[in-house]
């Protein structure tokens, strides 16, 4: 029995699936208090499903993609094999998690999208580094930059453990702090060898995007 807070099918906006339509599952509940967060709704907000319940709302929808996000999916245990048993039943599984929670024990077939957390994210110092041990050569590291300061110490970050030479290395700008452009600029003087991403839901859904 895992605490849901909601289940919706949508397009893709991060990772390397971004675009691609994806049943999303979101669970109840995190530990973090991060300032840009955009789904407060989900700290507390939610109701018990069973994994049959769980596989029911997937099914009914055309994909094999799904994407276990938060909150902090890692705070249940049930996720474990809740993730195992999408694997198995064919899915092509993520999992956005902050890195706060170890990964050790996630299904290897599942893409871990691990959210390093920035100075300026307000949750600094909560990645567990013990988690560098078990990310698989599929898994992808995320960094909201909401200053300069935040680019920076991404950067050292990255080089200090070797993450751009072995894994995709993902730069977002925090939406309304930092401009796109801007973080653009920087990973280009810079040299970076990041990969800029944009959360692209945000520009398909959010009104002021869709002229309205």
């Amino acid at each position: 029995m895992l605490k849901i807070n909601e289940i919706f099918y949508s397009i893709q906006g991060e990772s390397s699936y971004v675009g691609i339509p994806t049943v999303f599952v979101r669970t109840t509940g995190c530990n973090l208090r991060c300032t840009y967060c955009d789904t407060k709704y989900s700290y507390f907000e939610g109701n018990d499903q069973t994994n049959l319940e769980i596989f029911s709302a997937i099914a009914a929808h055309k994909t094999k993609y799904v994407c276990l996000t938060g909150g902090e999916p890692l705070l249940q245990k049930p996720i474990f094999t809740l993730m195992t048993e999408l694997c198995s039943a064919g899915y092509l599984v993520s999992l956005e998690t902050s890195g706060s929670k170890s990964i050790e024990y996630v299904d290897p077939r599942v893409k871990v999208i691990l959210d390093v957390k920035t100075p300026d994210s307000g949750a600094a110092g909560s990645f567990l580094t013990e988690n560098l041990l078990f990310a698989q050569p599929s898994t992808e590291f995320k960094f909201v930059i909401c200053t300069e300061n935040d680019f920076d110490w991404a950067e050292d970050f990255c080089r200090q453990h070797d993450l751009f030479e072995k894994f995709v290395v993902l730069y977002s700008p925090s939406y309304g702090q930092t401009t796109e452009r801007w973080l653009a600029e920087k990973i280009l003087q810079q040299n970076s060898s990041a990969r800029l991403q944009l959360q692209l839901h945000k520009y398909i859904w959010s009104p002021e995007k869709r002229g309205v």
